[in-house]
């Protein structure tokens, strides 16, 4: 696969399809595989060069071990008592990999599409560098503030429960966690098996705990992007869904109120994942913004 020179970072990435650049941004801990398939295929489809890469620290890309493993307890503490949190690195960081991949696959623009913490990359991305961004689209994401940032208890557990140690045991986890945060009946399907080999897959490209770490304190050390999104004339288009217990649904609605030119997509009964069932109702939203440019 080839990569992409950060500084002295190697940033992992592909691309598939041809016409309008794509830029697609993954989130916390989460590599470039976690967009599935089927949806970047499907956007393809539709006429666009889709490139999705692996975030520092994760998959395939440069990890920083040699930053150390800050303590998520203590910096979480720091946080909830409403003091400063130091990061390794900061979103800004993340953003500039982001177009570290434009420049290697000789994008001067691209559309920017970010899930997660991959979505607030996405808009510091459209803060810092303007000039590169085409249109920004954030889903199940927020804009940096504080009350966006608390998780449900029961989703955080989730998410820092034990790290596995094998694939079999990255499956059964995976299942677990998407059981807690993903999409919910009736609305959706749960499919445990698709969660399973996910994990699995995960796993087998190169499991980064000390990196998840690293992320989630550059998640913590954020901003609030609130006012700098106001700044913002770009096209835009924030998807969120109601059932989302990890980001909630208040993050995707701070977002697009933000946003001068963002528009909501809700969508009703949707987690913490990107089931299946409301991919063409995604790439037909995304199609809407683009055309808005």
């Amino acid at each position: 696969m080839p990569t992409a020179t950060a500084g002295a970072l190697q940033l992992n990435y592909d691309l598939r399809g041809e016409g309008t650049p794509l830029l697609m941004v993954m989130g916390l801990g989460a590599q470039k595989v976690l967009w599935p398939e089927g949806l970047c295929d499907m956007l393809a489809d539709r006429g666009f060069a889709v490139a999705r890469f692996d975030n520092r620290d994760v998959g395939a890309s440069t990890r920083l071990d040699h930053l150390g493993v800050p303590s998520l307890r203590k910096a979480m503490l720091r946080w909830t008592a409403g003091l400063e949190v130091r990061a390794p690195y900061q979103l800004s960081d993340l953003a500039d990999d982001a177009v570290a991949v434009l420049d290697a696959l000789g994008w001067s623009q691209a559309h920017v599409m970010g899930a997660s913490m991959g979505g607030m990359v996405a808009q510091r991305m459209a803060i810092a560098h303007p000039q590169r961004v085409l249109s920004l689209t954030s889903i199940m994401s927020h804009p940096g503030d504080r009350l966006s940032k608390i998780p449900h208890p029961k989703a955080l557990q989730a998410m820092l429960g034990p790290r596995p140690r094998t694939a079999e045991q990255a499956g059964e986890s995976w299942v677990r966690l998407f059981r807690e945060i993903g999409s919910r009946p009736p609305h959706f399907s749960f499919e445990p098996e698709v969660h399973d080999a996910m994990g699995r897959l995960h796993f087998e490209r190169g499991p980064s705990p000390q990196g998840f770490v690293r992320q989630t304190l550059a998640v913590l050390a954020s901003e609030d992007r609130r006012e700098a999104l106001g700044r913002l004339e770009l096209p835009s288009l924030v998807v969120h869904g109601t059932a989302d217990r990890l980001v909630r649904y208040r993050g995707g609605l701070q977002t697009a109120r933000a946003l001068r030119c963002g528009e909501l997509l809700s969508i009703e009964g949707m987690g913490h994942d990107l089931p299946p069932q409301m991919w063409p109702t995604l790439c037909d939203a995304f199609e809407h913004t683009v055309a808005r440019g």
